[in-house]
C-alpha cells in the first residue's frame, strides 16, 4: 500500500480476486476506475516510476491463437509490475490432449496467482473460470475482447479530454471487437453506431444489454447496414478486419458481402474534421480501412496498441494486487 500512496494510485478494489470476462459482469463506475487507473499507470511508467505491486506473482498466459499484442503487453506489463508473465501455447498443454478444462483450471490455481487466456471459444473460458480459484483474464474469445476496449476508451479519454458527448462509429463485422466496444461505450456514457452488413450483425442479447447499460449512463446504442448513418457526425471511426482469425475459407464471400462498409476518405467526411480512427489491429489496408486513413493524421492505432499495456496493468493491479 506505501506503493500505492507514493504515487497517489488507487487499484479497484472491489474487483479483486474477481474474473474479467466480459464488460457485462462490471459496474460502469469499475469500468471508469480501469481507466482513471491505466491513464495514472500509464503517466507514472513514462516517469520511470512504475511501481512493483505484482512482486512475486505468475500470471499464466495460455495461447490457443496467435498473438501479438496481447501476449506482449502482459508479459511486459507482468515485469513493469515486479511480477512474472509465463506463456503457455495450448497445443503443449494437456488440454491440447483432451484434459478436462475443469482439471486445468484446479491444477493451475495451486501453481499460479491468475490466468490469461486467449481461446477460440468463450464457453471453455467461462468453464475454466469456473473451477479455477484464482482470477481468470479473456485475452479474447470468440464472443468478447474486453481488454481491448478498455484500450480503446482509454485512448479516447487521453485526446478528447471527456466521454461526455461523444460518438463512436464502428463499422465491418459484428465480432467481438465490436461486441465489447459496445458494452465499454455504453459503461461511459457514450454513443455508439455500429454498421454491419446484412447477416453479419452483433449478437442481439449483447446489443440489448448494452442498451439497457446505455439508457442509465444517458447514451444510445443505434445498430444499422447503412455506414453513413453510423459515421455521421462521429467524433471517433473504428474498423476491425473482415476476416478474423479462423475465418480464412469464408474471405472470399466476406470481400464480397462487406463491399461498401470499407472506410475510406468519402466516407470518414460525415464524421466530425477531427474524428479519430481506430482500429484494434493488425490491419488489411486497402480492405477494411484506406492506407489514407489509417496512415493519416487522424490516426490513433499506434497510441491504441500501445494502451494495451497499460489498461492491462490496471486490470492486473486490480485483480491480482
Amino acid at each position: 500500500m506505501k506503493l500505492l500512496e507514493e504515487v497517489q494510485l488507487q487499484p479497484v478494489t472491489t474487483l479483486k480476486g474477481k474474473d474479467l470476462l466480459t464488460l457485462l459482469d462490471y459496474t460502469s463506475q469499475e469500468v471508469q476506475d480501469l481507466i482513471s487507473l491505466a491513464t495514472q499507470l500509464k503517466k507514472v511508467t513514462k516517469e520511470g516510476k512504475c511501481p512493483r505491486l505484482l512482486e512475486g506473482k505468475t500470471l499464466g498466459m495460455i495461447f490457443e491463437k496467435s498473438s501479438t499484442r496481447t501476449r506482449v503487453s502482459f508479459e511486459v506489463g507482468m515485469q513493469q509490475l515486479g511480477g512474472y508473465g509465463m506463456y503457455m501455447n495450448a497445443r503443449d498443454m494437456q488440454i491440447g490432449r483432451g484434459e478436462p478444462i475443469s482439471d486445468t483450471g484446479h491444477v493451475l490455481s495451486g501453481y499460479l496467482d491468475a490466468i490469461m487466456i486467449r481461446a477460440n471459444s468463450h464457453e471453455m473460458v467461462k468453464e475454466l473460470a469456473d473451477h479455477a480459484s484464482i482470477p481468470v483474464i479473456n485475452g479474447l474469445t470468440d464472443i468478447y475482447h474486453p481488454c481491448q476496449a478498455l484500450a480503446d476508451l482509454e485512448t479516447i479519454i487521453e485526446n478528447k479530454g471527456s466521454f461526455e458527448g461523444l460518438k463512436v462509429a464502428y463499422v465491418g463485422d459484428g465480432n467481438n471487437v465490436a461486441h465489447s466496444l459496445v458494452i465499454a461505450c455504453a459503461h461511459v456514457g457514450m454513443d455508439i453506431a455500429v454498421a454491419t452488413p446484412a447477416g453479419y450483425e452483433c449478437d442481439a442479447a449483447v446489443i440489448e444489454k448494452a442498451k439497457a447499460i446505455a439508457a442509465g449512463n444517458g447514451s444510445t446504442v443505434l445498430t444499422t447496414i447503412d455506414a453513413v448513418e453510423a459515421v455521421e457526425n462521429a467524433d471517433v471511426v473504428y474498423a476491425d478486419v473482415w476476416t478474423s482469425m479462423g475465418q480464412e475459407e469464408e474471405t472470399q464471400q466476406r470481400l464480397i458481402d462487406f463491399e461498401g462498409y470499407q472506410i475510406n476518405d468519402e466516407l470518414v467526411a460525415h464524421a466530425k474534421s477531427d474524428y479519430m480512427f481506430l482500429h484494434c489491429l493488425p490491419a488489411h489496408r486497402e480492405e477494411e480501412v484506406a492506407a489514407s486513413v489509417i496512415d493519416g493524421p487522424n490516426s490513433y492505432i499506434y497510441e491504441q496498441a500501445e494502451n494495451r499495456l497499460h489498461a492491462q496493468k490496471a486490470v492486473l493491479v486490480s485483480l491480482m494486487g
